[in-house]
């Protein structure tokens, strides 16, 4: 069975950083795109950020320039560092990813969510 497991949500005043990481685990065979998605209340849930096995990555127009993705796939984890944190990206933010396991099921696995509050 295939799990993400996300960790490193938590309080931080506008204008702060977070860094959030997801790690897989369970008999995986492979993991392909991993991506960082949120959902704040009242709003629909959106893409923050996506990246290829090969580290290609993707942003939403509003988290360029702020967030940075990367992942290790030596560790099947993926990261988020958040910069100059504004109040509107308060948000529970899931990891998401694209994984085969080892006995060759192919699919779309989601963390349980963590909470990223940007208030003073």
């Amino acid at each position: 069975q295939v799990q993400l497991v996300e960790s490193g949500g938590g309080l931080v005043q506008p204008g702060g950083s977070l860094s959030l990481s997801c790690a897989a685990s369970g008999r995986i065979s492979s993991i392909y795109t991993m991506a960082w998605y949120r959902k704040a209340p009242g709003k629909q849930r959106e893409l923050v950020a996506s990246i290829t096995s090969n580290s290609n990555t993707n942003y939403a127009d509003s988290m360029k320039g702020r967030f940075t993705i990367s992942r290790d796939n030596a560790k099947n984890t993926v990261y988020l560092r958040m910069n100059s944190l504004k109040p509107d990206d308060t948000a529970v933010y899931y990891c998401n990813a694209d994984i085969r396991s080892s006995y060759g099921f192919r699919g779309n696995y989601w963390g349980q969510g963590t909470q990223v509050t940007v208030s003073s």
